[in-house]
């Protein structure tokens, strides 16, 4: 897993892990500092450093895969943008009942990406 797809797990469920493996995570992954700089920070060892963003990071997986919300709401959002270019393109119809219902969809689907 790339570090972008741990950083966005880290917004989704991040409020879930304890205060320590949320130091360390955002010391790595929002700070970028080595084992040995969060070790020295926070008066670990570099293997302890090491320990704790496995165990988050593995954590952080296991939460998405039994939830699934990272995903959904990244098909969401890819679902919502397919509808909204659809209706962009119904909008400019000359029948001015499908521009009309253009507009619902619109309206409707700039809800759903917020």
């Amino acid at each position: 897993m790339d570090t972008l797809e741990l950083v966005l797990l880290y917004d989704y469920y991040g409020g879930l892990l304890t205060d320590r493996q949320r130091e360390c995570f955002e010391m790595r992954y929002n700070q970028d500092l080595s084992l040995g700089e969060i070790g020295q920070e926070l008066g670990i060892s570099r293997q302890g450093v090491h320990d704790n963003l496995s165990r988050t990071e593995a954590l952080l997986r296991n939460m998405e895969a039994k939830t699934g919300c990272v995903s959904r709401d990244q098909a969401c959002r890819k679902a919502a943008g397919t509808i909204l270019d659809a209706a962009r393109r119904l909008l400019r119809s000359d029948d001015p009942e499908v521009s009309a219902l253009a507009r619902r969809i619109l309206d409707a689907a700039e809800g759903l990406k917020e």
